[in-house]
Order: structure tokens, then C-alpha cells, then sequence
């Protein structure tokens, strides 16, 4: 049995499979609805919080040890927290815009109560977690239900996801391949129905890459638009984002999470607008850039036709679209000297016992960030600061620009680099994601089709620095154009 999928693209072959019976048996289930559609049927009392907690605890039980998204489920603590909403919801009084929402965390954000690993061997799980990071604290006041916590590589140093604490983490779509990273468990949980909310970070792609992959929603806001604490060791490459099935359901979270946190010197002033009340803005009239591969990176072809048919929408929706490359240029050198000193700063307290425990591949980045010098690293920031006024100066031309999410589809699962690619590192073939947190300006990545082998495509979606309104607003008029959600795996 086959699913047609209207308006996605298929790629060169047939959809992929549907799941047959299994996936019929649950089509139904609370798991799957969005954030918003779960608000609405609280509030007209024909569904409870506690109702859609024990749906999607459910299909953890159900999906994760396939999958390896979780690293912490909390059952007890989530069904309790549900009793509470469903207790507020009858009388009337939400405690806030996420009240009984299931959501998940990345095992990168502290969490009062449980402990953030970050996917290493070296935390010690026995202390006292008593602060929530500023993306989970706002999530709370807002009453979201907390599942669990997702998996990440170790320190969140790579674009796909496995850890020596917690192994490999695969894709809802071909369990033999990787769902990306560094944010892969959120992505997966996503995908798989596992709640429809998860937070991320992305310091070169990290949700990006996953939500490609994995065929989920995802943004990076522009950096410092979400507030973050502990700072990150990769500095103002780190962002923090959503990663949901809908846009509407990521414009509901910015609204809660942008809000201020002390705790973040460098945060941006909280917004003046509505994420959620901005998504309607007409796509007429826009001059949006389409670069197939920003002048210079390899595409796969079945990938690259996707998306030109992707971008293409946006001629349909009113825009006025042109193939464009924007004057960026490689900065791989640049922005591994960054990600590599950060790593090596990140790793600075261990000893050489613990070093040893280290993932393998970061602890060859390790080594390699500590023979930069300072003079190497300001280098490496000039070069961040001529890119982003070369895209200020693209953006006074173009209002957006669209390309590949990621120049190919998810591979094997456990590797850092596809097989048969002669590479080593996820930097390269991560070309699309690392220049835009270089430059720090919002990036999405929308589901826009599939591979003839079933494999979901990304379009990425980019907009110049505070343009975030805009961004999300694309991404939502694509997805009314070509919608995905109701697709599973």
C-alpha cells in the first residue's frame, strides 16, 4: 500500500510506504495533533491534557526503542503535571499559552529536577539540577507538559546524532539512517509522534539539519532573539529554536520563548510582535532569491530538483522569484576554527582520564582547536563580520533567500560523513547551515518533498538579521501551498 501525497514533492519514485495497518491503527491519536489543535479541543472539552500526555507517552513507549530519542522519559512527572492542566482547563483557567501541551527537551538545556547530560561520560548525574535554561523556564510558566528529555551528541559538537552515553539515534523514516543533529532525538520524537513540541539549539545547523532529514519544521532565530544560559563554549555561533510539525505551532513557542531571562547578557529585546498573529503576511510582491547551491557546493541532483520545484512555489504565491547566489564566501576554514576552539574550550576543566572517554571524533576537534591561535580566531571573526555586511547588502536587494536545506538526504546511521564520501567531518556537507550562523540570521528549514527512496527533503528558508516575522511567514505560506503535516512515517 501506497500513500499519494498531495502536493509534496515525491522526487523520482513513489511515496514512501504509510505504515500500513499500524500507522492507520493510530492515525487518530491525540499524539499527532499540532499544539494549537490540542489548545483548541482543551478549551471546548473534547480532549484533556491528561489524554494527550498518556497518547504520547504511548508512543514513546512504543517508537523509542527503535529509535533512541529519548534519553530521559519522565511518565510520573508528565501525568501529573497533565492532571494539573486538565484541573485548570475545567475550571476555566489556563495558566498560560502552552498549558498541557506535551513537549520535549534537548538534553543540552537544564531542567530543574532532571539532569543534563549533554550525551557525555564525563557529567556526573548525581547533583542537584535545580535551574531550568531560559527556553525551559519559559515553557513552564506557560504550563507545557515535560515527557522527557532528547538524545544529542556528546556536547552537541556534530551534525548528526550519537553519543558514547547514549549510542545512536535513528530516523523514523529508515531506521538504517541518521535523523541528523546535533538536535536528532528532537527531531525523531517530532516525526514519530512522540509530542509536538521539542526545543533545539544550532550552532551550525543543528536544527536545520535534523528537521531536513527527519521531515519536521525548524528555525534558528536570529542569534540573541532567544534568550540563553549557561553560554554556550561555542559562543554567538549557539542558537537556540523550535522544532515542530507546523509553522503555526513554532510561532506559538517564539512567543513564549523570546521573552526575556536576565541570566543572558546578550540577549535582544523581547519582540514588539506576535509570532503567531504575523504568519498570514502575502508573500505578493517579495523579491526572493533562489540559489541551487550559493555559488559553489555539490547538490545531490534528485535533492536539487526538489527543491527548484520548491522555490517555484513562491512564483505561484505572488513573489517574484530569481536565481541568485548571494556573496558569500567559503568559510569552512573560518568556521571550523571557531567550532573546534569552542570545543576545546568546552573540554578545558577535563583531565586526561576523561579526555579519553571523550567521543573520538571530538576529541580529534579538541586537539586541533588548541593549536589556533588568538590571532587565528580573530581572523575568523573578520571573516564573520565581512559576511554578514555582504548578506546585509544581498538583502537590500532580495527580501529572502531559499536554498537547499541540505545537499542531500539522510545516510547511515553511527557516521559522521556519508560513506563513500572520502570526508571525515559533518562540516562537509553541512554548506548550507554553518554560514548562516556565521552571519546569525534567522534560517528555517521546511519540509518541501521526498526522495524516491522515501527520504524527506528540507527547504531552507533565510532572512536578513531581525527579519523572523518574514521568515516564519514564507515558511507558512509554503506550507499552505504544499503541506506535509498529515504525512507520517
Amino acid at each position: 500500500m501506497s500513500t499519494k501525497f498531495e502536493g509534496l514533492d515525491q522526487g523520482d519514485a513513489e511515496a514512501p510506504r504509510d505504515g500500513a495497518d499500524a500507522a492507520s491503527a493510530q492515525a487518530d491519536s491525540p499524539a499527532w495533533m499540532p499544539a494549537t489543535e490540542l489548545l483548541g479541543a482543551y478549551a471546548r472539552g473534547e480532549l484533556s491534557p491528561v489524554e494527550a500526555t498518556d497518547a504520547v507517552l504511548e508512543a514513546i513507549d512504543r517508537g523509542n526503542p527503535a529509535l533512541n530519542a529519548f534519553c530521559l522519559v519522565d511518565a510520573d512527572g508528565a501525568r501529573e503535571a497533565a492532571r494539573g492542566s486538565e484541573e485548570r482547563w475545567r475550571r476555566g483557567e489556563p495558566l498560560g499559552r502552552l498549558d498541557g501541551v506535551p513537549t520535549s527537551i534537548k538534553d543540552i538545556m537544564l531542567t530543574r529536577g532532571w539532569p543534563t547530560l549533554r550525551g557525555s561520560l564525563n557529567t556526573d548525574p548525581d547533583q542537584t539540577w535545580e535551574q531550568d535554561s531560559p527556553v525551559v523556564a519559559r515553557l513552564r510558566e506557560e504550563g507545557a507538559v515535560f515527557v522527557g528529555k532528547t538524545t544529542t551528541p556528546e556536547i552537541a559538537w556534530k551534525g548528526v546524532t550519537d553519543s558514547p552515553l547514549y549510542g545512536v539515534t535513528r530516523n523514523p523514516w529508515d531506521l538504517d539512517k541518521t535523523p541528523g543533529g546535533s538536535s536528532g532525538g528532537a527531531a525523531a520524537a517530532v516525526a514519530a509522534g512522540m509530542g509536538p513540541l521539542a526545543t533545539g539549539t544550532d550552532g551550525g545547523g543543528s536544527v536545520r539539519i535534523p528537521a531536513s532529514f527527519s521531515g519536521v519544521f525548524a528555525i534558528k532565530p536570529t542569534w540573541g532573539l532567544v534568550p540563553h544560559y549557561p553560554a554556550s563554549a561555542f559562543g554567538s555561533l549557539a542558537h537556540s529554536g523550535p522544532m515542530t510539525r507546523t509553522v503555526a505551532d513554532a510561532a506559538l513557542m517564539l512567543d513564549v520563548i523570546t521573552r526575556p531571562d536576565y541570566r543572558d547578557w546578550a540577549r535582544l529585546a523581547s519582540p514588539a510582535y506576535s509570532f503567531a498573529e504575523s504568519l498570514e503576511t502575502p508573500m505578493r510582491g517579495l523579491r526572493i532569491a533562489y540559489s541551487p547551491a550559493l555559488g559553489h557546493l555539490s547538490v545531490d541532483p534528485e535533492v536539487a530538483r526538489i527543491v527548484a520545484r520548491a522555490a517555484a512555489a513562491f512564483e505561484e504565491l505572488g513573489a517574484v522569484v530569481e536565481q541568485a547566489d548571494p556573496p558569500v564566501p567559503e568559510s569552512l576554514e573560518h568556521f571550523q576554527i571557531l567550532w573546534y576552539t569552542g570545543a576545546a574550550k568546552a573540554t578545558e576543566a577535563l583531565g586526561d582520564a576523561q579526555r579519553e572517554r571523550l567521543d573520538p571524533g571530538l576529541r580529534e576537534i579538541v586537539e586541533e582547536g588548541l593549536t589556533y591561535s588568538a590571532q587565528d580566531y580573530l581572523t575568523a571573526m573578520a571573516t564573520r563580520m565581512s559576511m554578514g555586511e555582504a548578506m546585509g547588502r544581498f538583502h537590500r536587494e532580495y527580501d529572502l533567500l531559499l536554498t537547499p536545506a541540505m545537499p542531500i538526504a539522510a545516510f547511515e546511521a553511527g557516521l559522521e560523513a556519508p560513506p563513500g564520501s572520502g570526508e571525515r567531518r559533518w562540516t562537509s556537507w553541512a554548506g548550507f547551515s554553518y554560514p548562516f550562523n556565521m552571519t546569525q540570521q534567522p534560517a528555517a528549514s521546511v519540509p518541501c518533498g521526498f526522495t524516491g527512496a522515501g527520504l524527506p527533503v528540507g527547504l531552507q528558508v533565510v532572512g536578513p538579521r531581525h527579519a523572523d516575522p518574514l521568515v516564519m511567514a514564507a515558511c507558512r505560506a509554503f506550507e499552505t501551498a504544499r503541506p506535509w503535516a498529515h504525512l507520517r512515517p
